[in-house]
């Protein structure tokens, strides 16, 4: 029996030019520097949309109605909370955790696994690679230790990490937005695997870098403060972009204003030292009521109100107690991405439209149901190659529904786990080539491009480790899932 309904192939021009739209989308999105057309991942994007509107696949009004608003607020809210989150200083403490009392590289790795993993679920992936890759690599440098092991472990991780809450990645936030899973149902479904995961990945990186991490001068050596103070403050943040130069690339903002700006009028009104005292004051307060807005953030989505609504709300209220222009702050906001997934939801809905992906699941359907241990496997091959040749969030956006409707004729309880097995399969898909995710391009250009600890991580030399991370770690995780 198969569940839902069959959608019939659209007329053949419909089809054939739907195609073609979805077809440069998906080249721009993959391979955003393509000699003929490097325009890059958003304007790719926006042309995709265009041209299924252009070739009339979908009208304009539908096109319109195919933009998804509450995953475009969620998205919009956790990034401005992450952006405050910097300012008050919370990922120069998760720089500092990574070397604080350490013993040597292996130490060392599993501190940024773990790091990595839990800074993923709560602040996303992207935000957590663009952050974490800097310290990773003076950590790298400063104790001579390799950085390809580091770097691995930093992308794999905050992939795998993210995937246990519906706030740790974008394809998450679909999934969330569209099955209306609570947040704690989200979490205590896919939590065990997430742990177990990374605890693999941590096993299989150290098998395959040991002797490395053992033959190193100075890996055994205690490691107390490996980041100075100096160059923690002044790495940069920047959000993630969908431009193939996004990761290094965003305006230089600086949060210091206060550091260079000159104190003669001060001076005049308030001593020195009085001034200093109301500045600390004044900044400690802020920083103080930053996490207990974000942690206020976390509680409302655990009570199950409404997430997209929430992150707008703790944005807002952060932006309102700062008591400034909230200019700087905002343009740090990766509006590009937004952008993105507006021309991404229009051209998916016009591919949907086609036909083609509803003949592509009636006929894996049969061998694809989820009351089965291989109907899962099925399935989630089918999720693990979509996902690293169509991209993810996609892939979610293509089957979703269909998984969904599948599984729902079964029961209440398999529908969520249909949900839970796409976000967990798809999240996890990331780690198996250096294409899977943004997390991993973040890390490799940020390696690539830093001045002065500069790595090239290459395709292949990520694919040997990929391929049997995401395979062992993504089918020891597949049990675990609860609906």
């Amino acid at each position: 029996m198969h569940s839902g309904k069959r959608v019939a192939l659209a007329s053949v021009p419909e089809v054939v030019l739907g195609s073609v739209a979805f077809a440069i989308f998906w080249m721009l999105a993959v391979f955003p520097a393509v000699p003929f057309l490097p325009i890059g991942r958003t304007a790719g994007s926006l042309l995709g949309a265009m041209l299924m509107v252009v070739f009339q696949v979908i009208s304009p009004d539908q096109a319109y109605a195919a933009i998804d608003l509450p995953i475009l607020g969620l998205l919009f809210g956790t990034m401005v909370v992450s952006i405050y989150l910097e300012r008050a200083n919370m990922f120069q403490h998760l720089g500092k955790l990574l070397s604080w009392k350490s013993k040597g590289g292996k130490d060392l790795l599993c501190r940024v696994c773990l790091v990595s993993a839990l800074s993923s679920a709560l602040f996303t992936n992207d935000t957590t690679c663009i952050v974490l890759t800097e310290f990773v690599l003076k950590l790298t440098r400063q104790h001579n230790l390799p950085v390809k092991p580091f770097l691995l472990a930093l992308a794999s991780s905050a992939n795998i990490g993210s995937s246990a809450t519906p706030i740790g990645n974008p394809q998450n936030l679909v999934i969330a937005i569209q099955s209306k899973i609570t947040f704690l149902k989200f979490f205590t479904g896919i939590a065990p695997a997430m742990l177990l995961g990374v605890a693999i990945n941590i096993v299989i990186l150290l098998c395959m870098f040991w002797n490395q991490l053992s033959a190193k001068k100075a890996a055994e050596e205690v490691m107390e403060e490996a980041v100075a103070e100096d160059e923690v403050l002044s790495h940069k943040f920047s959000p993630a972009r969908m431009s193939h130069m996004s990761p290094l690339e965003g305006p230089a903002e600086n949060h210091n204003v206060q550091k260079n700006s000159p104190k003669t009028d001060t001076k005049k009104s308030l001593p020195c030292s009085d001034m200093k005292n109301c500045l600390s004051k004044k900044d400690l307060f802020l920083k103080s009521f930053v996490y207990l807005v974000t942690v206020g953030m976390l509680v409302a989505f655990l009570l199950g109100l409404n997430m997209s609504w929430t992150a707008v709300t703790a944005a807002l209220v952060l932006v309102v107690i700062d008591f400034k222009d909230a200019g700087p702050s905002l343009d740090k906001v990766s509006y590009s991405l937004l952008v993105f997934f507006c021309g991404m939801f229009i051209t998916v809905d016009g591919f949907n439209k086609t036909g083609i992906p509803s003949a592509f699941w009636n006929f894996m359907e049969p061998y694809a149901r989820i009351n089965h241990a291989s109907g899962v496997a099925v399935l989630s091959l089918v999720i693990l190659l979509l996902s690293n040749v169509a991209s993810n969030v996609p892939t979610v956006l293509l089957l979703g529904g269909q998984v969904a409707r599948s599984a729902a004729a079964l029961s209440h309880s398999e529908e969520a786990r249909a949900w839970l097995i796409l976000a967990w399969v798809s999240t996890v898909a990331g780690n198996l080539s250096l294409l899977g995710s943004a997390a991993n391009l973040i890390v490799c250009e940020q390696a690539r491009r830093s001045q002065d600890y500069g790595y090239t991580l290459s395709f292949w030399g990520h694919l040997v480790f990929g391929l049997p991370s995401t395979l062992i770690v993504t089918a020891v995780g597949l049990p675990l899932i609860r609906g």
